[in-house]
């Protein structure tokens, strides 16, 4: 295989297309030209932004790629943006015996029956929050109740207070509006200031520990990964990655939700008259909203993959909401279908780099539906005006609804 550039080697063996996604769009866009995409190819190569990436795009070839680690590896896991100031993140980063052994240790501490112990917090923190919002007759859900919600319950998840959080949450923010346009020195500060809490949160655990049962960071504190104890920069970055990895998906997905709800009165009418249904329509909101729409790798190896010669270092976007949406795989895959045979997405991803905290976003997504739809039953979506979506990570900026008081 030739030195050449990607682009180079992509000539006359995929489409060439140059479509930032990056940049805010009317909702939606974004998923029909997806869409759009994996209908025209396979694979296909996308020389925008920085040196570009290979866009794989069906079902069954991004199982493939998610499943072959030593070859497609995880030290990017994200195409977008520049590959050179990507943020370190454990375990997403790791690979092989490294990853394992962090898994190993962090994965009991995210099972659906350490999920379970938050359960009784995650319920009553929801029922306060909406019963607040209730009387006031209309809320935005992204920024006054989706992420708020979901601090509190990373917070509650490491065994930290739940107060904290109003605190967290303009910090949080100010990261996330760096990773998509925003200031970088803003983003490092608030970056900065959140390792300093959980600094504090060290000192504070070494000097008086907490419960190994329920406080993350004791836990951590308590633990070997290969034989030897965490170090202090891996505990700082496993707590950041956690909360980097679950706050904003969480909020995306109650944005899409809510949003689907207020203009789908009958899949509303369904999950008010059945409420049993709303695991599953959990499922069905997760494939169709994908919470990532990709994960990034680098190539390991030189490799024809599927007639693309690709070459190590090459940069690949898996197209984890394109698969959730492969006519390919799912009949009907742009509508909601709360009685879908059979739902194996990705929205969590697949392999041994599957989403960590799958279970903590189900239950929370869970627990959102069941008392919202239980105190507010009837809300609309309270603008005439066009939904804009967020690029990079899918979200939309706002969703404002109303209901009768």
């Amino acid at each position: 295989m030739s030195d050449s550039k990607p682009i180079d080697r992509a000539e006359g063996v995929c489409p060439i297309i140059d479509i930032d996604y990056r940049i805010d769009r009317p909702a939606f866009e974004t998923y029909a030209s997806l869409n759009e995409l994996r209908e025209q190819a396979p694979v296909l190569y996308n020389r925008t932004p920085f040196n570009g990436y290979w866009m794989v795009t069906r079902y069954d070839l991004v199982k493939e790629a998610l499943q072959r680690p030593d070859v497609f590896n995880n030290k990017l896991v994200s195409a977008l943006g520049d590959p050179s100031q990507h943020l370190y993140l454990i375990p997403q980063n790791l690979d092989g015996k490294a990853h394992v052994a962090v898994r190993h240790v962090v994965n009991p501490w995210f099972s659906p029956l350490s999920v379970k112990r938050i359960e009784p917090l995650a319920r009553e923190r929801a029922i306060a929050m909406i019963e607040e919002l209730a009387p006031k007759g209309s809320c935005n859900m992204t920024n006054e109740f989706a992420m708020l919600y979901a601090t509190e319950m990373f917070l509650a998840m490491l065994g930290l207070p739940v107060e904290d959080g109003a605190m967290m949450l303009p910090l949080v923010e100010e990261i996330f509006h760096g990773f998509f346009g925003g200031d970088p020195e803003d983003q490092a500060k608030a970056a900065d200031e959140i390792k300093q809490y959980f600094d504090a949160v060290i000192d504070d655990r070494l000097a008086t520990p907490g419960d190994l049962g329920t406080d993350f960071v004791t836990f951590l504190l308590n633990s070997n990964m290969d034989d030897e104890p965490f170090s202090r920069e891996n505990i700082l970055t496993l707590c950041m990655t956690i909360m980097l990895a679950g706050l904003d998906t969480t909020r995306s997905a109650l944005g899409f939700i809510f949003l689907h709800l207020a203009t789908h009165e009958d899949d509303r009418l369904t999950l008010i008259d059945h409420p049993e249904r709303i695991p599953d329509a959990v499922e069905e909101f997760v494939r169709l909203y994908a919470l990532v729409i990709q994960d990034g790798r680098y190539v390991a190896q030189d490799v024809d993959f599927h007639g693309c010669p690709m070459r190590k270092g090459d940069v690949m976007w898996l197209g984890l909401a394109q698969a959730n949406r492969d006519p390919r795989k799912f009949d009907r895959p742009d509508e909601f279908v709360l009685d879908r045979d059979s739902n194996k997405h990705m929205g969590f991803g697949i392999g041994q780099h599957r989403c960590l905290g799958a279970h903590l976003a189900r239950t929370e997504l869970i627990i959102v539906l069941e008392e919202w739809l239980a105190r507010i039953p009837e809300f609309r979506l309270d603008t005439t005006d066009p939904l804009t979506e967020r690029g990079g990570q899918l979200m939309l900026k706002s969703v404002p609804l109303a209901w009768s008081v």
